[in-house]
């Protein structure tokens, strides 16, 4: 073969790998662009709600208006508690030597969702406790949890937000708040279900907390945490999805060490 052929053999070869490289990334725009985004995210603000004995968010503008040099320019300070808003409990949070927030595998915050709408029962019963029964009928009508699945579960509640009083049972502030809190939850005996018979990735629910407000234990974000099985709370939309045939996207601020962190999460409908 002369040095002609080879050359024209080598530009043949790049251009199939930058036509297959152009192709795949056009085939990916193409997938996203053909599904309905949900964005499951609560707003972070001054509304934001928080457990009631921690930081709240607030946001303090540096710079907003027309800089000297003629060009606009807005730039701000943030500052609030890990856990508040639509946001990721680690592991850490709750089980000593697990998974701090950057240590979460990101396949573990990506991947097929189901929705175990419960709002029948929760909505207006702060009191309601997510069951076994709950997941076995979702199942009789949608067939077993899809392994490796983001388990994402419906009380109604998001509707309620931001109203502290209405959403978490109390509008005080303070650790004597605390015995005030009144939101439905996951009961210990579900989330052991799930652990111990469904191999999942990820939990979400549309209240303050996993565990019901009235937990002084909270033996569900151990039993979660404990496994390295990362909890969202303060979800909302979830009315506006299917009871399967989704992903979901939960991606939180990469905080090194945290034992939670804000969230940005979405569902992609099919």
């Amino acid at each position: 073969m002369n040095k002609l052929n080879l050359l024209i053999l080598v530009a043949l070869f790049l251009s199939s790998c930058s036509s297959k490289s152009e192709m795949e990334e056009k085939s990916a725009n193409m997938s996203i662009a053909e599904k309905t985004i949900i964005d499951l995210s609560h707003d972070f603000s001054g509304e934001t709600i928080y457990w009631v004995n921690a930081k709240e968010f607030e946001l303090d503008t540096v710079f907003k208006g027309q800089n000297p040099n003629g060009f606009f320019y807005a730039a701000n300070n943030f500052s609030a508690a890990e856990h508040g808003g639509t946001h990721l409990d680690a592991p850490i949070h709750f089980s000593e030597g697990k998974q701090s927030v950057e240590q979460i595998p990101l396949e573990r915050l990506i991947g097929e969702g189901i929705n175990i709408d419960v709002s029948g029962q929760a909505v207006n019963n702060p009191e309601y406790l997510i069951s076994v029964n709950d997941f076995k009928v979702w199942e009789e009508r949608n067939g077993k949890i899809p392994k490796h699945s983001i388990v994402l579960l419906q009380t109604g509640y998001s509707k309620y937000y931001p109203n502290k009083a209405q959403y978490l049972g109390t509008d005080h502030r303070g650790d004597e708040a605390i015995k005030e809190l009144h939101f439905p939850g996951l009961s210990p005996e579900a989330a052991e279900w799930l652990v111990n018979n469904r191999n999942i990735k990820a939990v979400g629910i549309d209240t303050p907390s996993i565990d019901y407000g009235q937990s002084t234990l909270f033996k569900s974000h151990v039993i979660l945490l404990s496994e390295n099985i990362p909890v969202f709370e303060n979800v909302t939309n979830l009315n506006k999805l299917p009871s399967a045939g989704f992903e979901v996207i939960a991606l939180p601020m990469k905080i090194k060490a945290g034992s939670g962190a804000p969230l940005r999460i979405i569902a992609l409908l099919k």
